[in-house]
């Protein structure tokens, strides 16, 4: 870590709306917090269902997974999508779940890592969810993850090759074991300055308090906004079982 800064680790996975949701916190939070220069952001691979395969079946819509998933009917899961398409757009975000083509992360967190190495992890980032919630690209497939860390500035051949080769695949798992370790079973997950923390697509002033908190006090030892990690400050989140 580089001492001159703040550093600020969010635990996320591109198939989460409350990740894209939390983020657009965290950008405001960023934007009215005076040393926004002095944070070194670092998004962590997070998968809310690392057994997926590369591409879902597409014959059965998002909603009628969502109502498989909760147990609920398909018009109470509309509900729920037309909620969360509520929220997103307040914060600018159109989200199009009857786009949506779920599916297999872990390479795509792996394009991130690369984007990390290359200064471009953040836009990486935006692209990457942009692709998934709005204009329904499939994320488990390579080609796809070529093209859009093209356009965000990597080398596509030197992408390509990573995809076919393991490589970052022990620094996406690290992310995950440390997640794990920590107690965190929901996304998205911000540690401020590898201190406080705060669960869930909170509100930016939450982060706001986060960060300053951070910045006053940088001390190795971590504790968590409202006491143990497993007291964290909580908000909307995504987790394997589903978002709330």
């Amino acid at each position: 870590m580089n001492e001159t800064k703040l550093r600020v680790d969010v635990w996320s996975d591109i198939a989460c709306p409350w990740c894209y949701v939390g983020k657009r916190h965290l950008e405001a939070a960023l934007a009215a917090f005076p040393h926004a220069s002095e944070v070194d952001l670092v998004w962590r691979a997070f998968e809310l269902d690392p057994a997926a395969p590369r591409e879902r079946d597409r014959s059965q819509s998002y909603a009628e997974r969502l109502a498989s998933k909760y147990g609920c009917s398909v018009r109470e899961a509309e509900g729920m999508i037309a909620r969360m398409t509520d929220v997103a757009r307040a914060d600018g975000i159109e989200m199009r779940f009857d786009r949506a083509r779920s599916g297999n992360t872990f390479d795509a967190h792996r394009v991130l890592h690369l984007a990390h190495t290359h200064g471009k992890q953040d836009a990486m980032k935006e692209r990457l969810f942009l692709a998934y919630m709005t204009e329904g690209e499939s994320l488990g497939d390579p080609e796809t993850l070529v093209r859009l860390a093209s356009e965000v500035g990597l080398d596509g051949e030197d992408v390509r090759a990573m995809l076919a080769s393991d490589r970052f695949e022990r620094e996406v798992r690290a992310d995950e074991a440390e997640a794990r370790e920590a107690g965190v079973s929901g996304v998205p997950f911000f540690v401020f300055g590898r201190k406080y923390a705060v669960s869930g697509a909170q509100p930016a002033e939450v982060l706001l308090r986060g960060l300053t908190l951070a910045w006053e006090d940088l001390a190795p030892k971590r504790v968590v906004l409202g006491g143990s990690i497993g007291d964290a400050a909580e908000g909307a989140a995504c987790g394997p079982e589903g978002c709330t």
